[in-house]
């Protein structure tokens, strides 16, 4: 701050002094206290005026908390539960995706797959590691795995596959608290309503006897072996043991058994598999990607599509519903993905992720690493990819929404807009195609 036109660092904290000043605010530069700040409150005042808003943000949680007790009390909450829930509870300001005012924005979510390079995410020796994992646990839980596919008709792979990608088969445990950043996040999020309602339903474990300490969550309130949403758990949970309780954390055949109802009842077609690497010719190219393109998967063939190492498609899916995917545009390999990969992208929307479980499933099945090599392409910059959205938006381009992501949608309009301006057309959103959609505005 500057102060009589000197410019001062300056922070707030507790200490002690010679001058027993013990337990109060101190104005500290650097680490020494200038002044106690007794007697001073006009300037205390005013300093902390000036202050960023996380220290003020949490000023107004208990009312929130009061403002929540209705809609608790109308779901089924109990008072007793709902106050032991909150008790001494303040904001979790360190989360991604909060609208903190004062804040220039809210952090941008560090998912991987929203900001680790393809070729990093799709890590062949971690994929390979999790593989040798899963293809013990296939043996292990043959019976319930047997059970699971004649029930819900998702094959044993790709419900493994989903177990590995979400806590690497159990050994990976969310660290927050669940009730508290999803307070967090529906006080201060940018979804707040979303997760107001994962809330409500998270109360609603707790409720049901969940012990707190079991419910250690991701930032967004995911949960258990396979992660679930609170409101997951009363959708979708299944209980393999017959004892009236589907448990998610500590069972692996009822945490299975509940990823492969949540597959089915999000559309999962029995006998199908994800996709296919392909190969895609000459005649065509990546600007074609996307769930608009979807036609019958023979006719991708008519067009010179075929699969990598000369391999056969399976005749039974020739009319199934197929789409191109390039998550890395031409600096990876390409796809011919049908209706069960929209279905994992339903579990966690990204296509990286459902590239991953569909790999893993294939490794977990005796299959093995993607043909075409990943190209390094760097990390996913999310000021070049907003930058990129917008351009093309202006431009006229059928970008839905701005939010630095990179998915089939920014990638097939990237590569229309190459293609239509006489660029190399590689589908990425990079400084390239940044530099020439703000030089084509000037």
């Amino acid at each position: 701050m500057v102060v009589f036109g000197r410019t001062f660092h300056f922070r707030i904290r507790q200490c002690s002094d010679t001058q027993g000043a013990s337990g109060r605010l101190l104005a500290v530069f650097g680490n020494r206290c200038a002044f106690c700040v007794l007697g001073m409150a006009p300037l205390l005042f005013g300093l902390l005026s000036a202050l960023p808003a996380p220290l003020a943000a949490g000023q107004n949680f208990k009312d929130f908390i009061s403002e929540l007790w209705p809609e608790a009390k109308a779901f089924g909450i109990s008072k007793p539960v709902f106050d032991r829930a909150f008790k001494g509870m303040s904001p979790q300001l360190n989360l991604p995706d909060l609208v903190i005012p004062g804040r220039k924005k809210g952090k941008t979510p560090k998912q991987a797959e929203f900001t680790r390079p393809p070729e990093k995410y799709l890590d062949a020796r971690y994929l390979a590691r999790l593989a040798k994992r899963g293809r013990v646990l296939a043996k292990r839980y043959d019976k319930d795995l047997t059970t699971i596919e004649r029930e819900f008709g998702v094959d044993r792979y790709s419900v493994l596959a989903i177990f590995g990608r979400e806590t690497a088969f159990g050994s990976y445990t969310p660290k927050h608290d669940a009730i508290r950043v999803l307070a967090t996040q529906a006080y201060l999020g940018r979804r707040k309503e979303k997760f107001r309602q994962e809330l409500l339903f998270a109360l609603k474990l707790l409720q049901k006897g969940v012990p707190r300490s079991k419910m250690r969550a991701s930032w967004a309130g995911a949960m258990g072996l396979t992660q679930f949403l609170p409101s997951e758990f009363f959708q979708h949970t299944h209980d393999m043991g017959d004892d009236g309780y589907a448990d998610l954390f500590s069972s692996v055949p009822d945490a299975l058994a509940s990823a492969a109802r949540q597959l089915k009842n999000k559309g999962w077609v029995r006998g199908q598999t994800w996709g296919y690497e392909i190969i895609i010719p000459t005649s065509s190219d990546c600007s074609l990607e996307g769930p608009p393109g979807m036609r019958p998967l023979r006719s991708w063939i008519k067009d010179g599509y075929r699969r990598v190492k000369n391999k056969k498609f399976p005749t039974h899916v020739l009319d199934a519903p197929a789409y191109l995917m390039s998550p890395a545009g031409t600096y990876g390999p390409s796809f011919l993905v049908l209706e069960n990969f929209q279905v994992i992208r339903r579990y966690n929307t990204s296509d990286l992720y459902a590239t991953f479980v569909g790999n893993l499933a294939d490794r977990i099945a005796g299959g093995g690493d993607f043909v075409t090599k990943w190209k390094n392409i760097g990390r996913q910059r999310t000021e070049i990819i907003r930058g990129v959205q917008q351009g093309l938006m202006d431009a006229g381009y059928d970008i839905k929404i701005v939010d630095g992501f990179i998915g089939s949608g920014t990638r097939r309009q990237v590569g229309l807009y190459q293609k239509a301006n006489g660029l190399r057309i590689d589908c990425w959103p990079g400084p390239s195609t940044l530099k020439h959609l703000r030089s084509d505005t000037n």
